[in-house]
């Protein structure tokens, strides 16, 4: 019995199936099974004109998906590795930045709970703080608001 290879467009709805992936993505993924030069573009063409591959649905997905965890410089890098439209990239950092402080404030409660005891403590959540993306004002808005007890 002989099995024959799925299309490059039946490889990249499989993928499509699971997630949403932009343009460069799936270049990324199924170049490697690209026979004939141009193949993969035309399939992607397809693809994109079908509605199958949308960067707006990538944008959404990934800020949706990653918004309550990470912060606005993380989320940033993320979506700017996908080959996003550098626009559109600016304008969702741009809508996160607005609710950074409440987000960088569930993640540490999340995390920690309780304010810090010591310097060392302080330094610690800080740090896991900057490692999520969120951006030096607010982590030390987030940790001096928890070591009062005074949240805005």
């Amino acid at each position: 019995m002989v099995f024959s290879q799925p299309s490059l467009k039946g490889r990249a709805l499989r993928l499509l199936s699971t997630r949403e992936y932009s343009r460069l993505e799936l270049e990324r993924k199924l170049a490697p099974f690209e026979e004939q030069p141009g193949s993969l573009a035309r399939a992607l063409d397809d693809l994109q004109t079908k509605g199958f591959i949308c960067e707006q649905r990538v944008l959404d997905s990934v800020v949706n998906r990653r918004a309550a965890k990470l912060g606005a410089t993380r989320i940033r890098q993320e979506l700017q590795g996908k080959g996003l439209d550098p626009q559109a990239v600016a304008d969702a950092v741009t809508r996160l930045r607005a609710s950074e402080f409440e987000r960088a404030q569930e993640v540490w409660r999340k995390k920690f709970g309780a304010a810090a005891p010591d310097a060392i403590a302080r330094a610690r959540q800080m740090r896991f703080l900057a490692s999520r993306g969120f951006g030096g004002d607010i982590i030390r808005r987030v940790v001096a608001t928890t070591t009062t007890g005074e949240f805005d």
